[in-house]
């Protein structure tokens, strides 16, 4: 194996917690009220069935081939030739994607605090802090998710609380009522995050230890991140109202809202802290994601010696990838809820459904 380290299914359920919410705790709620209105905190349950649909996906696949990622085992699937054309397209799709969520941290971090810093600085220094965490192997970014993941909760309970007193709970009602249907669609966007993002745990079962509880920490995280989207949204339209719909970072704009014994205020800077921790272990998991599989297409020993040179690509791609914070959104709303889908669920649904009628055939052909 390319990865000597080994974690355990609580730390990869750890690691996913954060890899699916560092960047949509900030933009969906924003995005859901677009298409479920007062409904939006109810997306986030039916868009969790698409999690819960990923993990067993995933753990699946690795029962089938407990040592191989998706990179390695699609090959035996559907033949080398066409395993190599799809390892390629996952390749690309990570290298791509680990861009665009450089360039949503990126984007944040300027429009919201550091209005003057170069895009290559921000950019720039987070790929080389993940670079760093990524060779370090999968145990250093396991220890990591556990340091940072909870802070990130406390804080984030923490400004939840201190949002209490500008609450305003008429805001949700009616509950549904235009029925269940804007509710779903505005699961859609949401759905893709968390499918899209759980198919990783292909590339950490493989270095679990305790496999056999992968699919149950699997199920929790999809739990908890599934709780934290309901509580943010409710938090958001609790203040906002009809207009979340309209604001780019809700959760960041709350924060602003927060002023406790006419002292205490100005505390944004919280969230600014949430979204760093957070981003930092989402952009390591995928970057680890790229770099091992990287080294296991091209058949390496070792997945460090090709990390310095995906964090520059890497790092092209979070410039190149958008040309402005609306040309972001628009695709984040738009195409980018399809794109991850596409790659990420049907891809994973064909292997295993080949897998099952490959392994049926030989069954048959051995009782006959």
């Amino acid at each position: 194996m390319i990865e000597k380290g080994k974690i355990s299914s609580f730390q990869m359920a750890i690691m996913m917690y954060p890899t699916i919410l560092a960047t949509a705790l900030l933009l969906l709620p924003g995005i859901t009220a677009a298409r479920a209105g007062r409904d939006m905190w109810l997306s986030p349950v039916w868009a969790s069935l698409a999690g819960f649909l990923a993990v067993y996906l995933a753990y699946r696949l690795n029962r089938l081939y407990p040592k191989e990622s998706i990179i390695q085992y699609s090959g035996h699937i559907v033949g080398r030739t066409l395993g190599k054309a799809i390892g390629l397209i996952y390749l690309f799709f990570y290298l791509h994607t680990t861009g665009i969520i450089l360039r949503e941290y990126a984007e944040f971090i300027l429009s919201s605090y550091l209005f003057k810093t170069p895009i290559i600085i921000v950019i720039g220094s987070m790929v080389i802090a993940c670079s760093l965490a990524v060779r370090g192997g999968v145990e250093v970014l396991g220890r990591i998710a556990q340091t940072f993941v909870p802070i990130y909760i406390v804080l984030l309970m923490l400004m939840m609380i201190m949002l209490l007193p500008e609450l305003k709970t008429d805001n949700m009602l009616p509950v549904m009522g235009k029925g269940i249907v804007l509710s779903m669609l505005g699961a859609v966007t949401p759905s893709s995050w968390f499918i899209g993002e759980f198919i990783l745990m292909s590339f950490l079962l493989p270095v679990v230890t305790d496999r056999e509880k992968g699919l149950k920490w699997g199920i929790i995280s999809t739990f908890a991140i599934m709780l934290t989207m309901v509580f943010t949204n409710l938090i958001t339209l609790f203040i906002f109202g009809d207009i979340t719909s309209t604001i780019t970072y809700p959760v960041n704009e709350a924060a602003r809202w927060i002023r406790l014994a006419d002292f205490f205020e100005h505390v944004e800077s919280i969230v600014m802290v949430i979204w760093m921790a957070g981003t930092f272990v989402k952009i390591s998991v995928y970057f680890y994601a790229l770099a091992v599989g990287t080294a296991q297409w091209l058949n390496l020993s070792d997945y460090r010696p090709v990390v310095l040179p995906l964090g520059y690509l890497v790092a092209l791609f979070g410039i190149w990838s958008f040309s402005s914070l609306q040309e972001m959104a628009h695709f984040l709303g738009t195409t980018g809820t399809f794109y991850p889908a596409s790659v990420q669920t049907v891809v994973p649904i064909v292997l295993l459904l080949v897998s099952a009628i490959r392994k049926g055939d030989r069954q048959g052909g051995f009782k006959s």
